[in-house]
């Protein structure tokens, strides 16, 4: 798990101070949102939570099992979020929770008419590049998600603006949440684009750039070339691009070739010289520093240590 992925870890309550060792709850009320902490500190099994509203959760800490309406049971693990329909119910399972290794969860509840407000002004004002596929939040195909960091950074910010004290703190939490929607709808649009790109060959113009960068991830990539392939100015394919997944276009470049050298230095025999060179870095103190960057140690560290895990 990357270290840039959790928000920072919200102090647990005290022993003294819970209700019940099963998902005892903190309320923070806003009137855009109002923020849940749920924390539990033992096992517990098929506990049902409805919350009313569109929720969108996000664990802090420990394993949470989930069950919900139509879908496979899956682990819940910190990093991930996961989006809850109005009408849903979720049935959740703490099979490794105690004293010592309590579950902590987020859970922002959001009411339908801010959705709606800003999802509409989206669509009027900042359209996505395939008309066929307007803003919408999914809360069923793309509802568990893999955090990124920009959504991380405006989990950090929701949590901070709902504990601040300040008198424009309802403006503020207004403006948090409109990001938070945007940031969601982004990640989702990343799952669907760049997870699945081949299924939207013909219906997205950057399903074909997302695959060529794919596949030529030891070549020059100049975003001239790329948008030509989307049939864009420059200008344009970067603006829409950044728009639609949250990153630039010379960002999501980085993204995968790190991606991509990781798979690399897990191989016994690679060299971290031969891994710069194989995923277009052609220059290893470049490379040096983005990985440290992005990852927290050196490319020659994380060798090690896949290696002594291997």
């Amino acid at each position: 798990m990357s270290h840039h992925l959790l928000p920072t870890p919200i102090a647990l309550r005290r022993e003294a101070d819970l209700t019940t060792l099963v998902e005892n709850r903190t309320v923070y009320s806003l009137n855009a949102f109002e923020l849940n902490i749920f924390e539990t500190h033992q096992q517990a099994a098929r506990v049902p939570l409805s919350m009313g509203a569109l929720v969108l959760t996000t664990m802090l800490r420990g394993k949470k099992v989930m069950h919900l309406p139509g879908r496979e049971a899956f682990d819940y693990l910190p990093g991930e979020s996961v989006i809850v329909g109005e009408q849903q119910t979720m049935v959740i399972d703490f099979p490794e929770a105690d004293a010592e290794n309590p579950t902590q969860c987020l859970a922002v509840a959001i009411p339908a008419d801010t959705i709606r407000g800003t999802i509409d002004m989206l669509n009027e004002r900042y359209p996505r590049v395939e008309a066929h596929t307007p803003w919408q939040l999914d809360d069923e195909t793309y509802a568990h998600l893999h955090n990124t960091p920009e959504l991380t950074g405006t989990l950090e910010r929701i949590i901070r603006v709902s504990q601040e004290d300040t008198a424009a703190k309802d403006v503020l939490a207004g403006f948090t949440l409109q990001e938070l929607l945007v940031r969601l709808m982004q990640t989702q649009a990343r799952k669907l684009i760049f997870d699945n790109y081949a299924q939207h060959l013909t219906a997205h113009r950057f399903a074909h750039v997302v695959q060529f960068i794919r596949r030529n991830l030891a070549e020059p990539l100049p975003v001239d070339k790329l948008s030509e392939m989307a049939c864009m100015s420059k200008a344009t394919f970067f603006r829409l691009f950044k728009r639609e997944f949250g990153l630039t276009p010379v960002e999501y470049i980085i993204q995968e070739r790190l991606k991509e050298a990781k798979r690399l230095l897990r191989q016994p025999l690679s060299t971290v010289a031969e891994v710069c060179y194989r995923t277009g870095f052609n220059n290893p103190a470049y490379f040096q520093k983005l990985f440290r960057k992005h990852e927290g140690l050196t490319p020659g560290l994380y060798k090690k240590q896949q290696t002594a895990l291997g």
